[in-house]
């Protein structure tokens, strides 16, 4: 018999709930902080409960609610005395139980939202528990915080080159370019370096030493691109004096933003490497033609030990990569959009990974091709989220098989 335990999580309670398999009713309800002084009482009071009422499995449930509902998840998971209970803890997306909620009550505050999510549990509607290995948590802390990052590096690198087109508007669109802007000697010539007008008046010969001596040969034709670049500053407009310090002022911050953000993201990128190291599921996904080291560490932070899911069906809903049905009588609609529930950086990462390995794999890119042409409505973004759910699929039996990927010729 089981007691099920729903936890309405805050930054400063966790309020409790607990309801017997038995006779389906609440056996217990309270309030505890969120500290580990709370969580310790909660679980003496689990215990003391289960044990009272002769139940042999707990199981734990609270509402992912930000990053309140890590500690005490991870607590009651790990947790000596409630192992021996055969304890089981789980974290559970909020908007499910709320669906739950709203089918029953109107009402609603903390202990009305801890009883459904007991209910919830105990309707057997919980799936993939926790399962604790520092090494995931770490990666995945490190990962995570490398995609907000990048994100952050984009709207930089975006606002950059909006206001460079007030500066230079002709360079911002030229075709002739065949550079970035954001590599370190050209956001230098462009933020620091040289004004406008000092790009007006330098010589060819000049500007071309510039680019060969700070490039440090990385050019492959310096003299081209100091043509390039003299020719759309003397085709760009020119702006007000009071306007153009404004937009160099403006320049010069996004600039050292940028670097900032390179940076940091090269630091994650060392402190990743060395994590993943000892992790020997990396090598299996690397040999996906397509997945390297980023996007492996990536997949595998958020998928954790393979054996939390006990088929691929799981982990592609775990993912976020399932769909709606949409059938009735004899009508079966073709257009079923994902239920856009579940991990969203896995579901990103995999997206992201299926595009790469579909233009390297063929069997993977016959796979896209066929999915292509089978309908009209956004074809390609069609295509390739049902690569991504092929891909896990492959991921799944390469993980749970400990194998590596194999090419068909």
């Amino acid at each position: 018999m089981k007691l099920f335990v729903g936890i309405d999580v805050s930054s400063k309670d966790l309020v409790t709930s607990m309801i017997s398999e038995g006779n389906h009713e609440v056996v217990f309800q309270g309030n505890f902080v969120n500290d580990l002084k709370g969580a310790t009482e909660l679980k003496n009071v689990i215990i003391n409960t289960a044990n009272s009422n002769h139940l042999d499995q707990i199981i734990i449930g609270m509402g992912a609610t930000s990053i309140y509902s890590f500690h005490p998840a991870m607590f009651f998971q790990e947790d000596s005395d409630l192992k021996k209970l055969n304890t089981q803890s789980v974290v559970i997306d909020p908007k499910k139980t709320k669906r739950y909620h709203d089918v029953f009550a109107e009402d609603k505050n903390d202990q009305i939202d801890a009883f459904y999510i007991a209910d919830y549990l105990r309707v057997g509607h919980y799936s993939v528990g926790l399962v604790r290995q520092d090494n995931y948590i770490a990666l995945q802390r490190l990962t995570r915080s490398r995609y907000e990052l990048v994100q952050s590096l984009v709207r930089a690198k975006q606002h950059f080159i909006e206001n460079l087109y007030y500066k230079l508007n002709e360079l911002v669109i030229s075709d002739e370019l065949n550079t970035s802007v954001f590599g370190s000697t050209m956001m230098s010539l462009l933020t620091e370096d040289m004004t406008t007008d000092d790009l007006l008046n330098i010589s060819l010969s000049d500007l071309t030493a510039y680019l060969t001596e700070h490039g440090r040969g990385r050019f492959a034709n310096p003299e081209a691109l100091a043509k390039t670049i003299q020719k759309a500053v003397r085709s760009s407009y020119r702006l007000d004096k009071v306007v153009a310090n404004s937009v160099d002022t403006v320049l010069s911050v996004y600039a050292e933003e940028i670097k900032a953000f390179q940076k940091m993201i090269k630091d994650l990128d060392k402190a990743i490497e060395k994590i993943v190291k000892v992790i020997d599921e990396e090598q299996i996904l690397r040999s996906i033609p397509g997945i390297g080291p980023v996007y492996a560490a990536r997949i595998l932070a958020e998928i954790g030990q393979i054996e939390r899911f006990d088929n691929e069906a799981k982990l592609a809903k775990y993912a976020g990569l399932s769909w709606k049905e949409k059938q009735s009588g004899n009508y079966a609609s073709d257009n079923t959009p994902l239920k856009r529930t579940g991990n969203a950086y896995l579901r990103y990462y995999l997206v992201e990974a299926a595009n790469r390995v579909r233009i390297q794999d063929p069997v993977f890119g016959e796979y896209y091709q066929r999915k292509y042409k089978e309908v009209k409505r956004t074809p390609s973004k069609r295509a390739l989220v049902l690569t991504a759910r092929k891909l896990v699929r492959v991921i799944f039996f390469l993980l749970k098989n400990h194998q590596i990927y194999q090419e068909k010729r």
